[in-house]
């Protein structure tokens, strides 16, 4: 009788889990070997001496070598200037996009007219692609200057503002900040949109017993508006910092995979990978995917244990 009660009872939990797990199932296993199976895999290759043709095409042996791809990396001074770029461009992308998407969703917080108009414009840019827009600024910032001048140069040199002119993308220190400017008009508007959105998901009750404490209008911004948009910019840090870090499109139609100065670690995984050298490539990818994951994994955390508070 035991064992008929038992039967029933798994026989009730297969019908009442089993169709989830049919379901699921196909989407579990392509993720299982299309993303983890491929990191694995990545992580593999990054770990063995496949730096020839010969080497790919199986002509010659591959062998195991550790953590050593990783060691030689860090210590090449090439590898250390496209941290320092991704550094840069992060931290200016990321700077850039929060001030003027926040200040935008701050001027619209309240309805105004032609809003909609407004809205639009701001985030058009979004509608345009990497490569596409990259063409436009590559003109844009063309580092020609004096009687060869073109784009911003040339426009500074128009309205009197000659000594504005740069060699942008051609600066070796500062170059990769001028690649900032086009992400920043692309994303600006994402942002806004985030901050928008909380401000407009704000109770109007919270503004008004503000106000009825004798809170002056900044006062109710600072101790009230502010700190209930702390989650939308934690999730606009943490959307923005992964796509800077994985910048790639922009960087390419803007200059080269040869331009130094702009250089970041995604272009020098993909010159490895076009000189054959996988495991280097490998382990570059690592590496960004390592530093992807110390941004991204703390906040899944985080929106995990908020979830289980609320």
């Amino acid at each position: 009788m035991a064992k008929k009660t038992k039967a029933v009872s798994s026989k009730k939990r297969m019908a009442s889990w089993g169709p989830g797990v049919l379901l699921i199932s196909p989407s579990v296993i392509l993720i299982g070997i299309f993303v983890y199976g491929l990191i694995g895999a990545n992580i593999w290759t990054s770990m063995k001496d496949t730096h020839t043709a010969a080497q790919v095409s199986g002509r010659e042996p591959s062998h195991f070598v550790f953590f050593d791809n990783f060691i030689e990396l860090f210590g090449d001074p090439d590898f250390q200037h496209q941290l320092l770029n991704l550094i840069l461009f992060t931290v200016v992308f990321l700077v850039g996009t929060l001030i003027i998407g926040f200040v935008w969703a701050w001027v619209l917080e309240r309805p105004l007219k032609g809003e909609g108009i407004f809205r639009s414009i701001f985030m058009f840019p979004m509608a345009v692609s990497f490569v596409a827009s990259g063409v436009v600024w590559r003109w844009l910032l063309n580092p020609a200057m004096g009687e060869s001048a073109s784009g911003l140069n040339r426009l500074f040199q128009q309205v009197g503002l000659g000594f504005l002119q740069n060699s942008w993308t051609q600066n070796i220190t500062f170059g990769i900040c001028a690649i900032a400017l086009p992400a920043i008009w692309q994303l600006a508007g994402y942002v806004m949109a985030l901050f928008l959105a909380g401000f407009r998901g704000i109770p109007e009750e919270l503004r008004e017993a503000a106000r009825v404490d004798g809170a002056t209008e900044w006062q109710m911004y600072r101790q009230v508006i502010f700190p209930q948009l702390a989650p939308i910019a934690l999730s606009a840090v943490v959307i923005i910092g992964h796509m800077s870090l994985k910048s790639f499109d922009l960087i390419m139609a803007i200059t080269d995979q040869r331009t130094y100065s702009t250089k970041v670690p995604a272009i020098g995984m993909y010159n490895a990978m076009t000189d054959n050298d996988y495991s280097n490539a490998a382990a570059i990818g690592t590496v960004l995917l390592v530093i992807v994951a110390i941004f991204v994994i703390p906040y899944l955390i985080h929106d995990s244990k908020a979830g289980k508070e609320r």
